[in-house]
């Protein structure tokens, strides 16, 4: 696998490209250029996949994934290619802003800043609101996948609450750790599975 620019020093990329298609295990060679004229050229010489620079984040996202598909064993330049692109963010789909939600016969859209938390209710999830309480038909383990982690931390299985509006916890007479939240009555139980998030608090 090799990336090429079409203008080089020394030879062009059409050119290395020629050369090392000749050999016995040609490498899968994907242009990088901001020259539309050369495509022709360099579909001639076997390549893989033509980018135009400025080249987006996401179309290169696609000839990575493409690249790793084609190969028959994983290989380490395309798993490192990878890795960085994940770490930039690409491919990662950006933390939910808004929702709609259902609130009596209405329709309602929340901006996500709103939410004090979330908790499970059958297939739906109940959205919960300073001024009430609102459903959703997404159901908490697909919601979670969209909710920033370091916004919205899930205390139990059937509950995910905005760190925001977290104002310390308690244990009560059973031994349960309960989350107190700012401005509220209700307490949520924390079960064990998470109560390890508030100890390194």
């Amino acid at each position: 696998m090799v990336f090429l620019d079409i203008q080089m020093p020394g030879l062009t990329g059409i050119e290395l490209a020629a050369r090392l298609c000749t050999g016995p295990k040609p490498p899968r060679v994907v242009f990088t250029t901001a020259y539309e004229h050369y495509t022709l050229q360099a579909f001639e010489h076997a390549a893989f996949d033509y980018l135009l620079k400025p080249i987006g984040l996401e179309r290169l996202q696609r000839t990575v994934d493409r690249l790793k598909q084609a190969l028959p064993t994983p290989v380490p330049a395309a798993d490192a290619l990878q890795a960085l692109l994940r770490q930039i963010g690409v491919g990662t789909p950006a933390p939910l802003q808004w929702i709609r939600a259902a609130h009596g016969q209405e329709t309602r859209l929340i901006s996500i800043d709103e939410v004090i938390y979330f908790q499970s209710n059958d297939k739906y999830t109940s959205v919960f609101l300073a001024d009430g309480e609102s459903l959703i038909r997404t159901p908490l383990s697909k919601l979670k996948e969209q909710l920033d982690p370091q916004r919205f931390w899930q205390i139990h299985r059937g509950v995910i609450v905005a760190a925001k509006h977290v104002a310390g916890t308690r244990t009560d007479f059973r031994g349960r750790l309960l989350v107190r939240l700012k401005g509220r009555e209700e307490q949520l139980v924390v079960s064990r599975n998470y109560v390890e998030l508030f100890r390194q608090m």
